[in-house]
This record gives structure tokens, sequence and C-alpha cells, in this order.
């Protein structure tokens, strides 16, 4: 019986951040690491700083500096605290294209040790419907894993 694919990669990616403090160089190897693990156009995060998302560490095309609360993907998945994942960026009311490329999209909420929204996990890529329900638990455990970091 093999493994959970899921599983491994959180092993992977728990074991890379273990007993590291310095948040930017945890997010940028995450971010790395999870860039080449699914092969995607954009992986990155933005932070909480305020009522805006702040670009923080990512791999892939020049991104967005800030992106307000309840705007396009990232700031809807943060106002109304849940993961989206957007088969078709066009169909996504809002959506504020960072690069013209993306075609696909998947935000999950990192939430800090009081509950609160922190920051997003952002991954984009071009091909239509790329993201499924496996990519929505990785990145759930992901966002787990971070929880420590903030607040």
């Amino acid at each position: 019986m093999t493994a959970d694919p899921t599983n491994r990669r959180l092993a992977e990616l728990q074991a890379l951040i273990e007993g590291e403090n310095n948040l930017v160089g945890v997010l940028a190897n995450l971010s790395a690491a999870l860039h080449e693990m699914l092969s995607t156009l954009w992986t990155g995060f933005y932070l909480v700083e305020g009522e805006e998302l702040l670009l923080g560490p990512f791999q892939g095309p020049v991104a967005c500096y800030r992106i307000k609360k309840g705007r396009g993907v990232c700031g809807t998945a943060w106002d109304e605290s849940r993961p989206i994942i957007v088969p078709d960026v066009e169909q996504f009311p809002g959506h504020i294209a960072c690069s013209s490329r993306s075609r696909s999209e998947i935000v999950v909420p990192v939430y800090g040790k009081s509950g609160r929204v922190a920051g997003v996990i952002d991954i984009d890529d071009e091909k239509p419907g790329r993201f499924n329900m496996a990519d929505l638990r990785l990145l759930e455990g992901v966002a787990e894993m971070l929880r420590p970091y903030f607040d």
C-alpha cells in the first residue's frame, strides 16, 4: 500500500521548515517547493497589512503589489475567510489579472494563532480547470503548518 501523496508532500514541506523561525525564509522556501511540486505558473503568498494584502515571497512572473480586501480571488478569499478554486479566471467577477497568462487559480487563507486571516496562499496556472480537491487539501495543510508563524 502506498502512502497518500498529499500526506507525503505535507511531510516533505514540514521537514523543510522544521525549526526555522525566519518567516520570509519559510515563505520563500515553501513557495519554491510548492512551485516545483505543482509545476504552476505562479506560486506565492500575500500577507495582510491593514485593509490590503501585500505581496510576499513567490515564484513566477511579476505580480501585483497590493490587493484590497474583497477584490479579486485573493481579496475575496480573505474577506470571506474561505478557500476558492477558480477553474476559469475570466468567469470570476472582479478578477485581478496580474498576469495575462493566468487562466485558473486557487487561493487558501492562512490563519494566525488568533484565528484571524493573516495572509493567503495564491497559485495560478495557464491551464483552465487546473486545480482540484487534492490541491486544496495540500494547501490547507500548508496553511495549517504556517499558523504558529502569525499573531
